[in-house]
């Protein structure tokens, strides 16, 4: 359990990681930084809620360690980014800003379940022994406005607000790597 615990906050910290260069830096540099995170929890074997859950099936991941991977995640995004919120003031506006236009939509669900397939994507070609998922998942997601509950929660702590779109998230991104790990499940 403590190495469950400890793995996922590792996974918060990276995605922070990640997260904070994109709320400070921005288009175009931001998103190509921001894969920094991934790589970091893929290279280190860190527990990410999105990069664990479509592979729920087939690593035989137990649902209650998916929950305590889910929970950890955001605790530990939530509270570092609102440690980054003093550390770095200026990104506050930017995250303010990002969550201003999250809301409970199609459109919202739509595109977390979008990330949640270039998620599963990129852990997939990293465990089949490439980063190109990663290098170039990560910011096509971003880039295309694409929804991930861990960043979400990160963002949502630098704002120092909440909002329910979380849940949407997190059910889009479960749902979009479940579905891309069904449909290609017999070439995996």
């Amino acid at each position: 359990m403590k190495e469950l615990i400890n793995k996922s906050i590792g996974a918060a910290i990276l995605i922070s990681l990640g997260n904070y260069a994109l709320l400070k830096l921005g288009s175009p540099i931001g998103p190509v930084i921001f894969a920094f995170g991934l790589l970091g929890v893929c290279y280190m074997g860190q527990n990410l809620f999105t990069g664990k859950c479509g592979f729920l099936i087939q690593d035989k991941i137990k649902i209650d360690d998916l929950l305590i991977i889910l929970e950890v995640n955001l605790i530990a995004g939530y509270i570092l980014g609102y440690i980054y919120s003093f550390a770095d003031p200026d990104i506050c506006k930017t995250a303010i800003a990002k969550v201003a236009t999250w809301d409970i939509s199609i459109a919202f669900f739509i595109k977390s379940i979008l990330c949640g397939i270039i998620m599963y994507i990129a852990v997939l070609l990293y465990k089949k022994g490439t980063s190109l998922g990663i290098i170039y998942g990560i910011p096509l997601f971003i880039f295309c406005g694409f929804q991930h509950c861990i960043a979400n929660i990160i963002t949502l702590g630098v704002a120092r607000t909440f909002s329910f779109s979380i849940i949407i998230c997190i059910i889009g991104n479960l749902i979009g790597s479940l579905l891309m790990w069904y449909f290609s499940k017999d070439s995996v």
